[in-house]
């Protein structure tokens, strides 16, 4: 059951192509020309350029870990190392394997459809406006879906209507609602925590258990069993709030990463649309053995 914060915030954030991630693959490979670059070290003859240094130096930023002295001399060892590896790979006739070929050949294409992607972000930005504009296009959305309530419930589960009424019965003679959810209720995720279920939406809950909910003042409980496809309730009210969403600033990052995720898909939706495609039937399964 999620907050309306939550839930504004999950809208729409598909995995992003970043440049950390283009940046690493293309510190893996060889340089093409290193002898213009000056070297930080030289592996049986062969430099390693200052330039593969200086990207794992961007990438180790980009992640937060600032330069330092200790943070260099990782870097040069791992680079030592890399290149020692690559070379025995090369001496072993791994380069030439074709399975190896074509990963190589991938990572070489992943690395030009990052940058194609950086640069078409790069050149379509997008201004606080209409961030902002998203923003209140979102709340409204949410709010048109969710309500602008949140209540704070409990609940017991329990599988027969007449373990139901006995607990209702309980709770008349002042037996505490908290103790008996934790003895009786069958929801592993709130009877450890009294039949506590959150801050939530009614639209979050089935609609058997919304509409006896909402009929309910704070600090009351069903008289009657409530019944829903997980079995009987009782439900008791805790409190109710007016919804609050984020403020813009909270979300503002995660609304750019929606939209430059609506660029890409833009990007490849135009190239489709300029392009010649023949997508014969992908290649079918091998048939399974029989034993």
């Amino acid at each position: 059951m999620f907050s309306y914060k939550s839930r504004i915030i999950a809208i729409s954030i598909g995995s992003m192509l970043t440049l950390a991630s283009c940046n690493a693959q293309d510190a893996d490979k060889p340089a093409a020309d290193t002898a213009a670059a000056p070297a930080v070290a030289t592996v049986n003859g062969t430099p390693i350029s200052q330039e593969k240094f200086d990207i794992y130096l961007k990438i180790n930023a980009s992640r937060g870990q600032p330069d330092s002295p200790e943070v260099r001399k990782n870097i040069h060892e791992m680079l030592v190392n890399k290149e020692l590896l690559r070379q025995a790979a090369v001496k072993n006739g791994l380069d030439k394997n074709t399975d190896i070929a074509t990963q190589i050949e991938l990572s070489r294409e992943d690395i030009l459809v990052n940058a194609y992607l950086q640069d078409y972000i790069q050149s379509h930005p997008v201004s606080d406006d209409e961030l902002k504009a998203d923003y209140e296009q979102i709340k409204a959305q949410m709010k048109a879906q969710m309500g602008d309530k949140e209540y704070h419930a409990r609940h017991i589960l329990v599988e027969k209507e007449s373990e139901a009424k006995d607990i209702i019965a309980k709770l008349k003679k002042g037996a505490n609602f908290e103790k008996l959810a934790a003895e009786k209720s069958k929801d592993p995720g709130s009877k450890v925590k009294g039949g506590d279920l959150g801050w939530a939406s009614p639209a979050n809950f089935v609609p058997e258990f919304s509409a006896a909910m909402t009929k309910l003042q704070k600090g009351q409980y069903t008289t009657t069993p409530v019944k829903s496809q997980f079995g009987w309730h009782v439900i008791k009210l805790d409190d109710v709030r007016t919804s609050q969403p984020p403020a813009f600033d909270e979300v503002k990052e995660k609304l750019r990463q929606r939209h430059q995720q609506q660029l890409v898909e833009k990007a490849v939706t135009e190239l489709k649309a300029q392009a010649k495609i023949d997508e014969p039937a992908p290649p079918a399964a091998p048939a399974a053995e029989k034993k």
